[in-house]
């Protein structure tokens, strides 16, 4: 394919317009179906304030294109709307300086709903000016001569490292280079110091390991690295006098070792870690020495996430969520941790995040969510304690029209305690109400957690209860709970679903004569294997983007294609073939007795189309009858918000039929 020149960014200077007007709104809402809004993607997402609170900026939709706008911080007034010609749109983004942006350039191809993403860099000032290609494989420039520096292309995905927002001239890059190993995951990634106005680069290090996750200190120095190797190990090295040392070295006597952030010396450090198979711990390590002191840990769960105070760039909170959202403070006199507790009493029933601060952490960028609220922005003044609205994520949802989601507990069949979540509708008696399953993706390191989602506040808005499982095999619950579902995908994880579904209905929940399953990616699997053993549970099943034949995994798909994805799939899966029969439901449908949707997309790479075909194959030999929705240039999930809208309506068509609503 023939490269073009970079063609720069377009400057659109919009109509002057307070923050919460401006969007695309190519239609009112109030014509919209339900299935509509609840497909529509957020208005507003991605909201940060620049370095010196100067500016604000968020991304939004424009004719169906991801667009970054910039408006004056004081005024709420819009100053600039960033956009790329064509068929490119705005990425992921950060502020790079006090006037500098640099963004991700993705591209929307005619084969697939999911934005490309080619490792191209661009910035450009908050007024417009000084557009520039960073980095990428089509700079534009050539070189010509050793002693010239200029951006020459350069054939890596580029992601941003460290916007060094403090550094006015540079930031640093992380790169994966083409056409090193056999896939992306297992390819030695590189560092670099771009220059921020002419993209001129200097690489600074590479990795020991692949699937690099680097980590920088205060100074802006990459001073960790963590990775998996082929084995699907982690590794952690740290960054001394120039090498890289192995952290095994420390002899610290914990897996799962992730550091968070320096402490406050380059010599000690917050990381998380876990001792045997319990829940992940957080530690402060002294690297000179290897002595660690815990610091926090939940005996339930493992951290949800960790929060770093973007002035001193240290650890200043882990949140957790054992049920509902909650955190653990570090240090109880960080100013962050007292800010976080003023704004968490300043919005009742809220969990609250900061997502961005100036540099001297006087302006602050909130998000405020809950169970039926998918978030608020609010700009916080930390100095005169005011607390200013901004914009809402989706302000066409009425979160006083929401269901709540109930956090629940259970004894499962083999005497352990199961978590999870039960979304009940808004207005209706919990008693007796039609209900959903749904189980989660994964499974392994994925859970289901308290928040808005949007499908099952769409089933919840046509009177059905939906259960979510947090079931053996999930992660957050600890290692030994996450390693519980190795190798029984097909059996105690399905029983861990069968018997939450029980309990709901044992509670007086659920209508035991009104139950259907519906997933996707693993979930999808659940929803056709919980039916396969217990048939006279579910009066349907819907299966999106699932996997139906687990033999097929072993020679189809993205996880396949790697060596650490190869041992992955015989770690969780093992490799007896009667026992994975056992366990695909494209091999049991004799058993089946629920009505069945099949949706799935035809580019999917994580359960490629033929997991689909196999199980019509079986279906069609026993004559059993199946609907089925294929997007062909949709991947593993539906990017799309029309497509998505189009799944909602046949999915809760075929659901309403069989719960007889």
């Amino acid at each position: 394919m023939k490269s073009l020149p970079f063609a720069a960014l377009a400057v659109i200077c919009l109509p002057i317009m307070p923050f919460s007007t401006l969007a695309a709104e190519t239609s009112a809402t109030n014509t919209l179906s339900q299935s509509q809004l609840f497909s529509r993607g957020n208005e507003y997402a991605d909201v940060k304030i620049s370095p010196t609170g100067k500016y604000l900026s968020a991304i939004t939709s424009v004719e169906g294109k991801n667009v970054l706008i910039v408006l004056d911080a004081q005024t709420k007034k819009l100053l600039n709307a960033i956009r790329f010609p064509s068929n490119a749109q705005v990425g992921t983004y950060e502020w790079a300086n006090s006037e500098r942006i640099v963004l991700a350039k993705e591209y929307l191809k005619g084969w697939s709903d999911v934005p490309q993403y080619y490792g191209e860099l661009m910035a450009v000032n908050a007024d417009g000016s000084r557009p520039k290609y960073l980095f990428g494989y089509n700079s534009g420039e050539q070189q010509t001569g050793s002693n010239l520096k200029k951006n020459t292309p350069i054939s890596a995905t580029a992601f941003i490292l460290d916007p060094m927002p403090d550094d006015e001239r540079y930031m640093l890059v992380n790169a994966i280079p083409w056409g090193g190993a056999p896939n992306f995951t297992e390819t030695l990634q590189d560092v670099y110091r771009v220059d921020l106005f002419s993209g001129v680069r200097k690489r600074i290090t590479g990795s020991p390991i692949g699937r690099a996750r680097f980590m920088t200190d205060h100074e802006g120095e990459v001073r960790f690295v963590a990775g998996e190797d082929g084995k699907n190990i982690t590794k952690v090295f740290y960054r001394k006098d120039g090498e890289w040392v192995n952290t095994d070295k420390l002899n610290l006597g914990l897996s799962d070792f992730t550091p968070i952030s320096f402490a406050d010396n380059k010599n000690s450090i917050y990381a998380a870690g876990r001792v045997g198979n319990e829940t992940l711990g957080v530690y402060r390590i002294n690297l000179e020495t290897g002595d660690k002191a815990e610091i926090i840990q939940d005996e339930v769960v493992d951290p949800s996430n960790f929060w770093i105070n973007g002035t001193n760039k240290q650890l200043y909170a882990v949140e957790f969520e054992n049920g509902y959202p909650s955190y653990a403070f570090v240090d109880n006199n960080d100013n962050h941790a007292k800010l976080l507790k003023d704004l968490l009493a300043a919005l009742p029933g809220h969990q609250v995040q900061i997502v961005s601060e100036t540099r001297n952490g006087e302006q602050l960028v909130v998000i405020a969510f809950n169970d039926r609220n998918p978030g608020d922005y609010y700009l916080f003044d930390t100095k005169k304690l005011k607390l200013e609205y901004l914009a809402a994520a989706r302000k066409w949802l009425d979160p006083e029209k929401m269901a709540e989601v109930k956090p629940i507990s259970f004894t499962n069949r083999d005497g352990q305690k199961i978590h999870g979540y039960l979304t009940l509708p808004n207005g209706k008696e919990a008693k007796n109400l039609p209900l959903v399953v749904n189980p989660h993706g994964g499974p392994h390191g994925v859970r289901d957690w308290w928040g808005f989602d949007s499908q099952n506040q769409l089933l919840a808005q046509n009177g059905m209860a939906v259960l979510q499982v947090n079931f053996r095999g999930s992660g957050g619950y600890g290692e030994r709970f996450e390693q519980a579902g190795y190798q029984k995908w097909g059996s105690d994880v399905q029983h861990d679903i069968i018997d939450a579904t029980q309990y709901v209905i044992d509670q007086g929940f659920a209508d035991k004569e009104r139950v259907c399953i519906a997933g996707g990616s693993f979930g999808g699997y659940s929803a056709l294997q919980s039916a396969v053993l217990a048939p006279d549970m579910f009066k349907c099943a819907v299966g999106f983007a699932g996997v139906y034949d687990l033999e097929l995994m072993f020679d189809e798909g993205d996880v396949a294609r790697t060596r650490s994805g190869t041992s992955y799939l015989k770690d969780v899966l093992g490799q007896d073939k009667a026992t994975l029969k056992a366990m695909s439901p494209s091999e049991n449908v004799a058993k089946l007795k629920a009505n069945l949707l099949l949706v799935h997309g035809g580019d999917d790479e994580r359960a490629p189309i033929e997991q689909l075909e196999s199980l019509e194959k079986a279906l069609e030999a026993h004559n059993y009858p199946y609907q089925k929705l294929v997007m062909d240039n949709e991947g593993h999930g539906f990017y799309n918000d029309e497509h998505r809208a189009k799944y909602y309506d046949q999915m809760l068509s075929f659901l309403k039929t069989n719960l007889k609503l």
